[in-house]
């Protein structure tokens, strides 16, 4: 059986179906395995549900039968426009771009979404149960996890998203979905606001119980495990590669990680950021210190506190709750943290680079890559085409590179329009988007509104 430990070490272990249900750790910790397992060898010319099943079945264990999840996985992967999911397109001389972005609100959230909202409806019918489940967007996370369990019928759903700070298509794929498990509060404030707002209902044990609180934002340790199928096949088509994050909450760069950690051969994983560019300081100079957020063309990674950062510092430490905790707390207190140079050494050099772009270095990579090659970039993805092309001409990244592209253009219209002069449309299955009746709440950046808002919406 796979057990799972928190980051803060004083929570209970878990199975892995307990874990998926609760999101967050009782002791404010986040989620991991109690052991890494070893990556399996790909089955000859297998699909990508087929290897998605193999290696979720390693983290599920004995919690969900192997027939069950390669049932979900065939499901969820079904949803996507593409045959391959994450499909692999080669940009220029080893340097390729993985496509993450075919799934039904074009972002990668919904390569580990699709599979987790039929997840939590097979466990909560089997036990009978219903959860409510709540979650912070910065832009994607929101419409995927809406989209995930719209049709569930043991989940509600609550999502907040900070005001004024999407783009006008990400909003909509939230506010327009007519379905009468979902709410959308638009918060007075920033995606760290919101993400603060959910880690604090959470930390309410009586509401937590009383509401049956559940999470699908990449606290939840089941959106991480997730993501590390595509690094996983990405490797099984290319070989030995480094792979190119545009990096927010710091979910998807640690999936990396975990795939590395089995045993896929990633030499380097590159973090890439905008203006908000706490991970970048981090990773280069070992400066984790606060700033205020700034509203920037990649607004899914305008975060200054990546709460999946904590899963790493809890392997950086040894594995040693107490210690993370503490340091987690300084942090929380003085807006500063760093690591010892032996701890650095040992996990983070040779093993991370990062490199930053502001909005004007964004849009000319937009403009560069498609006149160069014709491929239409969303911002996020741009972002990180830039800083692989930064640290390949400072010399320090080579070989075979994989940039992750994690939303559609069609996403961020106004800013393609910027930088190429093309306005990309939407999907089909999206034409009338801007057609549909909006639906949300405003509410403060209060954590009581927000509470009271959350258990009295579905009575």
């Amino acid at each position: 059986m796979m057990r799972y430990v928190s980051t803060r070490g004083v929570a209970p272990e878990l199975g892995f179906t307990d874990v998926l249900l609760a999101g967050l750790a009782t002791d404010g910790g986040l989620y991991v395995p109690a052991e890494w397992p070893a990556l399996p060898p790909a089955h000859v010319g297998a699909k990508y549900a087929q290897r998605a099943a193999q290696v979720i079945q390693l983290f599920v264990g004995d919690d969900l039968a192997p027939a069950t999840v390669q049932r979900l996985c065939d499901e969820a992967y079904a949803t996507f426009a593409h045959p391959d999911v994450a499909p692999l397109v080669k940009l220029r001389d080893q340097d390729y771009v993985q496509e993450l972005f075919h799934g039904p609100t074009l972002a990668f959230k919904d390569i580990a979404l699709q599979l987790v909202g039929r997840m939590f409806d097979e466990v909560l019918r089997a036990r009978g149960q219903r959860v409510t489940v709540v979650g912070a967007t910065s832009g994607d996370t929101g419409s995927a996890a809406i989209d995930g369990v719209k049709n569930c019928g043991n989940v509600d759903i609550v999502i907040l998203f900070p005001q004024g700070r999407t783009s006008d298509v990400q909003r909509k794929q939230m506010t327009t979905v007519d379905s009468p498990n979902v709410r959308v509060v638009a918060v007075d404030g920033t995606f760290d606001d919101c993400q603060d707002l959910v880690k604090a209902m959470f930390n309410d044990a009586e509401f937590r119980e009383r509401m049956q609180l559940s999470a699908v934002n990449s606290i939840n340790w089941a959106r991480v495990m997730a993501q590390i199928v595509y690094y996983v096949t990405a490797t099984d088509a290319l070989g030995r590669i480094n792979v190119c994050v545009p990096s927010g909450n710091f979910g998807n760069v640690f999936s990396g990680w975990i795939a590395r950690r089995m045993g896929a051969p990633i030499d380097q994983l590159v973090v890439a950021s905008n203006a908000n560019d706490i991970l970048e300081r981090f990773f280069n100079r070992n400066e984790m210190t606060t700033a205020p957020v700034v509203p920037s063309l990649s607004p899914s990674m305008d975060i200054q506190v990546s709460s999946n950062f904590e899963r790493l510092l809890f392997e950086i430490n040894g594995r040693d709750g107490g210690m993370t905790s503490e340091q987690l707390q300084r942090f929380r207190t003085s807006g500063r943290l760093s690591v010892e140079p032996d701890q650095r050494s040992a996990f983070i050099e040779g093993r991370f680079q990062a490199a930053r772009l502001d909005d004007a270095e964004t849009l000319a990579v937009m403009g560069q890559t498609y006149r160069e090659s014709g491929m239409l970039l969303d911002p996020h993805s741009a972002v990180a085409v830039g800083a692989t092309a930064k640290l390949r001409a400072a010399g320090t990244l080579h070989g075979t590179t994989v940039t992750l592209a994690t939303a559609h253009p069609a996403k961020f219209p106004d800013a393609v329009e910027k930088a190429t002069g093309i306005r990309p449309p939407l999907p089909a299955h999206l034409a009338n988007l801007f057609e549909l009746e909006e639906k949300m709440t405003v509410l403060p950046n209060d954590l009581a509104a927000i509470q009271k808002f959350v258990a009295t919406t579905f009575t």
